[in-house]
């Protein structure tokens, strides 16, 4: 099997997928910016090869990679990032090289905010009321429906950046005088915690490895008001989420793939947010490793070579994310060594986070585990503590 990685190198921990694919006898091909010389021994030890272009953004010079590969390997069997910068650029590739996955034509819906709602609908999944608006009268139509506040965010685009609330009308006009000039998706605002369904997905979409998060913020809230970060996740999947979770992959056609589905749940129930067609950022893959003792990187790779996956662990610990924002402004109650002293039990990993994370997930984290909630909720409480 030939296996093109798309910048194998980034984020830092996804070097573990080169690692296992070729464990699993892929053959691992890679694509990126960045000199071979810089790649981790690790990384450089699981490639077959290494191909480098110097601007990524160029189409021509991946396409060109690619053609070389091929040439070189053979035919391609698959094209995959797992970043969702790449996403729409992944997709070229394999309409291009007829690879197994996501094709150009079936972009609209993983890419667009907009679309996604009509996929959710289709599948019987409440969402929030919105629209792309193209004008300022257009908004005040929406929000005559809606009311105050609506949240305004780009109809394609990746995290939180230059997305808002707005609460009234000198917000709206202040929005329009300065968004960028790309269509934007407004909706209602909805108040409610976030709740996720993540997991990977077979070849016939059925979920075979499955997890939820609990956000106690959102990420625009936390990019915008620059909070810390704190999410965990549950030891037993709820029954709604599980419900509107499977139906939602299945609706958007995931195969193969991991996936980061978020929804709002609010006092009448679960409301879909978005569907986003890689694994949830940051640490997150390492997570699922670490409730599941088991390693999702390796399962992957399976799943890949072979068509299927033996089955992790039914969850036997909650984990939980605690994301500092270490910033001049902010000061703690409590020092990372009294942090470690406390709660150092707890701990399965932390460390510094890259700075084009941290405006999300904050400058320094930990990683909590306990067969219990309620240790994760106290360390993280005093971990979070700020004067």
């Amino acid at each position: 099997m030939n296996y093109i990685f798309i910048s194998p190198n980034f984020p830092p921990n996804y070097v573990n997928f080169s690692i296992r694919l070729k464990e699993r006898g892929a053959r691992v091909l890679g694509i990126g910016s960045d000199p071979y010389e810089q790649l981790s021994p690790e990384l450089r030890g699981a490639l077959t090869e290494y191909y480098r272009v110097y601007d990524m953004e160029n189409y021509e010079g991946v396409l060109q990679a690619c053609g070389f590969f091929t040439h070189k390997f053979g035919k391609i069997d698959r094209i995959e990032s797992h970043n969702e910068y790449w996403l729409a650029q992944d997709a070229r590739l394999r309409t291009d090289f007829n690879v197994f996955g996501f094709k150009d034509r079936d972009m609209g819906p993983i890419k667009y905010k907009s679309r996604m709602k009509d996929v959710f609908r289709s599948a019987e999944i409440p969402v929030a009321l919105g629209r792309v608006v193209r004008s300022i009268d257009d908004a005040r139509e929406l929000i005559a429906e809606t009311g105050w506040p609506v949240c305004a965010k780009p109809d394609s685009g990746v995290g939180a950046a230059h997305t808002y609330k707005l609460h009234d009308d000198d917000d709206l006009q202040l929005f329009f005088d300065s968004k960028p000039k790309i269509d934007y998706i407004m909706e209602e605002f909805i108040e409610g915690e976030i709740h996720t369904f993540d997991g990977l997905a077979d070849r016939d979409s059925r979920v075979i490895f499955m997890n939820t998060f609990i956000f106690e913020k959102g990420v625009m809230e936390t990019v915008n008001e620059g909070l810390d970060m704190f999410y965990y996740s549950l030891r037993e999947i709820p029954g709604d989420i599980l419900d509107y979770g499977t139906r939602a992959v299945e609706a958007f056609g995931l195969k193969e793939r991991f996936f980061h589905i978020e929804f709002f749940r609010t006092e009448k129930g679960l409301v879909a947010l978005e569907v986003n067609a890689r694994p949830p950022g940051g640490w997150s893959m390492d997570i699922f490793n670490y409730e599941n003792d088991a390693d999702l990187y390796d399962r992957y790779a399976q799943l890949v070579t072979e068509g299927r996956m033996d089955e992790a662990s039914a969850r036997p610990y909650y984990t939980a994310y605690v994301g500092l924002k270490e910033r001049e402004n902010v000061f703690r109650a409590h020092t990372r060594e009294e942090s470690v002293e406390a709660y150092g039990d707890l701990m399965v990993h932390r460390g510094p986070i890259e700075s084009i994370f941290s405006a999300a997930i904050g400058d320094y984290a930990y990683v909590l585990r306990s067969p219990d909630l309620s240790p994760l909720k106290e360390a993280a409480a005093f971990i979070l503590d700020r004067r």
